[in-house]
């Protein structure tokens, strides 16, 4: 339970060794980087902006490489494939791979121009094979479709619009041309158009051609062979085509290969192009260059050492000041690490508080448990999340945290189903009394069945909610005391626990609430007046105390009078907590409906395929709706009721310096 201590670190080194150390600091990706020095006349910032881009521009054709690779030799990957993470590589590893870069980044190019030439016969086949498509009225024609004629005479191969016959061919040339000499073949005929061979005199050319201009004519595709001969060509052309194009793809790929090499070209070039744009932020000079930031306490000095042993470098570390704003990185153990995306998903610590995971994990889980309350739902999703944690080790860090997270989720949520006697609902009793005649079968609850007592259940969950809210009290007490505020710990928490539990312990003396509440317990009348009087006591002190701000007595005492109101908000905070007793019935009773439904078939074969199909489906979605409800609500619980009582946030994430990869990531640990 802790917020890592920075130190704010200077370095000077050689700008010779600049790319090195960089690169290292990248590999490391421990130390936050802050460049405040200011520019003169000896040190400056440098625009590398250029350099940049011509990383990020090969980056991108590395990238349209492996995607053209995923194309044609896609990679086999299981259902379960997100989980794996980016490969673990070493250090020789990667400088292999920076040695082996220029050939990578032949490979891509070469992969660009297999694809580019698939990409062109691809195109080549349906633009032939339309024209094959154009030459099929042709086919009876035995010259070339260019044939213009002879030395005497004129030609003219081409098209007449809709379906013609001799007769109305020549009735037009008889209404534009009567007396001109010609011969028309028609070549073919469909409702679209009709084939014709038009022959005229040489000195008659310009009489046909407007003739045909007029009736619609349209010139055939130009060809110097004959049509037979002009498909046969293209035919072959097509197969050429098409055998071309799947010899390409086979280098593709044969080049699928150099996947692995690909992809680590495209992290490096990620790598570098991030490192360009961090040394733009340098203080440089003609030989010296300077490095700030922030590096946890914890890792200084193993950094320090390996510089220094490594390059001729002036290391310096120190404590930031009190008012500087520190980037915030969040250590706990095991089990309250996975709620550090919960604390960072509302706000991470800010300047004076503490880190809150460890408290909230105290809760989260027991919260979580309670609403979702059914030991097979838990069994499910802690058996699911356990396996993904053992088969995959090289699971991304936030994922791996999640899949914690909800792993202590499912083992409360086993144990608050136990407790609570629902495992699948009632599944145990409805299979024992509809297909093996035993109705008395059924899952015993270790304490009680909230769907049997629900007044029961809503007292424990207030009494949750009562010590939850506590809790948070007790954190701002515990800030207060830490600050050395010891006064304002006792106006702003004691008083507050002394009007609202001497209010709870009043009402717990009356009868009529614990009759309410079906409680087996009462407290006596004397204790009941004892917490009363401890109560107003709290209340006059909120009172006298709640605007002390103020210096008017007037305005202190209206403001005390105001927070005294505020109880109300406890009020409302307490009935929150009757969510955990809404959820975890309708978990419940969904779980037993569907349990119902799929019984109504009755016994035998039939009724038991029928009540299977019903379970799974009726039980994977009650599970995926009421998981997801009781994750929403937990968290709700947190933000709004516990945090409202102490926490604040504010702080800045500490985001290293580091390899910002995809695909892999190096074994270079502190």
């Amino acid at each position: 339970m802790a917020v890592v201590p920075m130190k704010r670190v200077t370095i000077a080194a050689l700008r010779k060794d600049r790319k090195k150390i960089m690169e290292f600091l990248q590999r490391r990706g421990v130390m936050e980087l802050h460049n405040n020095i200011p520019e003169d006349e000896v040190f400056r910032k440098y625009d590398m902006s250029d350099g940049r881009q011509t990383f990020l521009r090969n980056r991108g054709r590395a990238e349209q490489a492996l995607a053209v690779l995923d194309a044609y030799a896609p990679e086999k990957k299981g259902l379960l494939a997100s989980f794996e993470g980016r490969k673990p590589i070493t250090v020789e590893e990667y400088e292999k791979g920076i040695r082996e870069r220029a050939s990578t980044q032949e490979l891509c190019t070469r992969i660009l121009d297999l694809d580019k030439e698939y990409a062109e016969l691809s195109a080549k086949i349906p633009r032939e094979e339309l024209e094959m498509s154009a030459l099929e009225p042709w086919m009876s024609f035995d010259l070339p479709l260019n044939f213009s004629g002879t030395r005497h005479t004129s030609a003219f191969t081409g098209t007449l619009p809709g379906q013609q016959t001799q007769e109305s061919i020549a009735l037009q040339f008889e209404e534009l041309e009567p007396d001109l000499p010609k011969d028309i073949t028609i070549l073919s005929s469909s409702p679209e158009q009709t084939c014709i061979f038009a022959v005229c005199e040489k000195q008659d050319s310009a009489r046909m051609k407007e003739a045909l201009r007029r009736m619609n004519f349209a010139a055939a595709p130009l060809s110097a062979e004959v049509p037979a001969q002009a498909r046969k060509n293209l035919e072959k052309s097509i197969e050429d085509a098409k055998a071309r194009r799947e010899k390409v793809r086979e280098k593709i790929c044969e080049l699928a290969s150099g996947r692995e090499k690909i992809k680590f070209l495209i992290d490096y070039l990620a790598m570098r192009a991030e490192k360009y744009d961090t040394i733009s932020s340098l203080s440089q000079s003609s030989r010296v260059f300077f490095v700030e930031g922030y590096v946890p306490a914890d890792s200084c000095a193993q950094l320090e050492q390996d510089l220094v042993s490594s390059y001729d470098v002036v290391f310096e570390a120190e404590d930031p000041a009190a008012d500087e704003e520190v980037p915030v990185l969040l250590k706990n153990n095991g089990y309250a690490a996975p709620l550090e995306s919960v604390i960072e998903s509302y706000a991470l610590p800010g300047r004076g508080e503490f880190d809150p995971s460890f408290v909230t994990s105290l809760f989260y889980y027991a919260l979580f448990g309670l609403m979702l309350s059914d030991a097979a739902y838990g069994i499910l999703m802690a058996a699911a999340c356990a396996f993904v944690l053992i088969k995959f080790k090289n699971m991304e860090e936030g994922t791996r945290k999640t899949m914690k997270l909800f792993l202590y989720c499912g083992i409360a949520t086993i144990i608050c189903g136990f407790l609570f006697g629902s495992f699948f609902g009632d599944a145990v009793h409805v299979i024992g009394s509809t297909f093996f005649g035993k109705p008395e079968a059924g899952l015993k609850a270790i304490w009680f069945e909230p769907i049997n007592d629900p007044i029961r259940m809503l007292a424990f969950c207030f009494l949750v909610g009562l010590i939850h809210l506590f809790t948070g009290l007790g954190c701002k007490l515990y800030m207060n005391i830490k600050n050395g505020q010891i006064l304002d710990g006792i106006y702003d928490v004691v008083f507050w626990y002394m009007l609202v539990g001497g209010a709870v312990v009043y009402l717990l003396s009356m009868k009529m609430i614990t009759d309410m509440f079906r409680l087996s317990f009462i407290f006596p009348p004397a204790v009941g007046k004892a917490a009363a009087v401890i109560a107003v006591i709290g209340a006059v002190g909120i009172v006298f105390t709640g605007g002390r701000e103020s210096r008017n007595w007037g305005k202190r005492i209206a403001k005390g009078l105001y927070a005294v109101y505020g109880v109300t908000s406890y009020l409302s905070d307490l009935l929150s907590y009757s969510r955990l007793l809404a959820l975890g019935l309708a978990t419940s009773v969904i779980s037993s409906l569907f349990n119902k439904m799929g019984s109504m078939f009755g016994g035998g074969l039939f009724g038991a395929i029928m009540f299977v199909i019903v379970f799974l489906i009726g039980h994977a979605l009650n599970i995926a709706i009421n998981a997801l409800g009781a994750y929403v609500h937990t968290n709700r619980l947190q933000y709004v009721e516990f945090f409202g009582k102490f926490y604040e946030g504010g702080g800045r994430k500490f985001r290293p310096y580091k390899a910002t990869t995809k695909y892999f990531k190096f074994k270079e640990d502190i």
